[in-house]
């Protein structure tokens, strides 16, 4: 099953400027590893050594944030979308 990533400019780099790609898996975090097979480093802008959404990076699933539903074990389905957002720090 394939599911549209939503690239954040930062990162597009990695996508050769593609702003939306595609990915194959059952829940977040295996797209996230298919998301890296297909462009090397992306997950570990992505993810920390532990494996986990860096803090100042946020996933979301349609509209909502991962870190409110299962993390990266949340399911993907047809039709949704992902979105990585990095945080914005300022004041």
């Amino acid at each position: 099953m394939s599911t549209s990533i939503r690239i954040p400019t930062p990162l597009r780099k990695l996508t050769n400027g593609a702003e939306i790609v595609q990915a194959d898996g059952a829940n977040v975090g295996e797209l996230l590893t298919s998301l890296d097979a297909k462009f090397p480093g992306l997950r570990e802008r992505i993810c920390d050594e532990a494996g986990q959404v860096r803090r100042f990076v946020n996933v979301y699933l349609n509209d909502e944030d991962i870190r409110f539903l299962n993390e990266q074990a949340t399911a993907v389905k047809t039709g949704d979308e992902i979105s990585i957002v990095p945080a914005i720090a300022g004041g």
